[in-house]
């Protein structure tokens, strides 16, 4: 286990970041958990996994951290910071595949384990990825969640976080792949709301507004689902138009409840917060080694397998309705 001295993050950035145990031993192996951004649910909820984890593992402190918005610029500056204090491991959910490669790789070169969850980092960035769900499972679910609601076809669109996002963009492509399995199922958009409340309750008034035929909105993405549900909810239209896509039970019970979504899906963050804490310690440790075919430990997760590109998936997505929201709300 490489051990350090503990050092807080650099005063005076813009960088926001949030510490969510207490303070650490200085022999405390420091697991730095970078989201998207902070102020999300569905990350906060991957911290209390992460936190799980290193509670069962011991001797391990978790850094809860992230830029104040999604973009590549907020965590470079926040990966150079981790650098900088000389964290054991950094698991990071990108907000772009690519432009944060030269900082991961710096951290690699200072000898950080470097995964990435969720939202994955090109291969030379990142020693491996953790990919919540198969990609081909999530983007035949999107839209199966859209089509088995209208057996005679219509209009959706798809309302997703950033144009640069690597899951979501997967998950599109992926979804387009099947889409002969569903005929008379029409994509006429998809549009970007930036994982930001405002623009994505925007962009679903503006879908609205551009195809008053609209049967439903996909978005594959916690912020973009809850705030077109508002959207639709708010234009009236809720039980007219189907919200779907991969949501929190915690904040999408209302939309269930309202009829302006029918059904989403999502895994549990909690436990993807636990799987990416368990995979960093057990690479960080010498446990594991990522390489193609290597089967890493995830706790009570099981293990992952990773394919040539070392990346493995933790689990199937679940889906959510109103049969069953009421038991998993209160959870996340």
């Amino acid at each position: 286990m490489i051990r350090r001295n503990f050092t807080k993050l650099l005063a005076g950035t813009a960088m926001a970041s949030a510490f969510l145990a207490s303070p650490a031993l200085a022999d405390d192996m420091r697991i730095a958990l970078v989201v998207k951004a902070l102020g999300i649910g569905f990350f906060e909820a991957a911290a209390k996994g992460a936190e799980e984890a290193a509670a069962e593992l011991g001797g391990v402190e978790i850094i809860y951290t992230g830029p104040t918005d999604t973009t590549a610029e907020g965590q470079i500056e926040v990966i150079n910071s981790l650098i900088a204090q000389g964290v054991d491991a950094i698991a990071i959910s990108a907000n772009d595949p690519d432009a944060l490669v030269p900082a991961l790789k710096k951290a690699m070169d200072r000898g950080i384990t470097v995964i990435s969850w969720d939202s994955g980092v090109a291969p030379e960035g990142r020693q491996m990825h953790l990919n919540p769900s198969s990609n081909e499972l999530i983007g035949n679910m999107i839209i199966k969640l859209a089509a088995d609601h209208l057996p005679e076809g219509g209009q959706v669109a798809v309302l997703s976080a950033t144009a640069t996002a690597t899951n979501q963009n997967i998950w599109i492509e992926e979804m387009n792949k099947v889409m002969g399995n569903y005929p008379g199922i029409e994509v006429v958009a998809t549009v970007y709301g930036d994982d930001l409340a405002d623009k994505s309750y925007r962009e679903a008034q503006g879908l609205m507004q551009s195809y008053p035929d609209l049967d439903a909105i996909i978005a594959p993405t916690s912020v973009g689902i809850v705030a077109a549900a508002q959207a639709v909810q708010d234009a009236g239209k809720a039980g007219e138009i189907n919200v779907t896509g991969l949501g929190l039970p915690s904040e999408m019970a209302g939309a269930i409840e309202s009829g302006a979504s029918k059904s989403f899906a999502i895994w549990n963050p909690i436990d993807l917060g636990y799987a990416a804490t368990m995979i960093a310690h057990a690479l960080a440790t010498g446990e594991a080694t990522a390489e193609p075919g290597a089967s890493i430990p995830m706790g009570r997760m099981g293990e992952v397998t990773l394919d040539e590109t070392n990346s493995g998936a933790m689990a199937d997505p679940f889906v959510y309705d109103a049969s069953n929201i009421d038991e998993f709300k209160s959870i996340f």
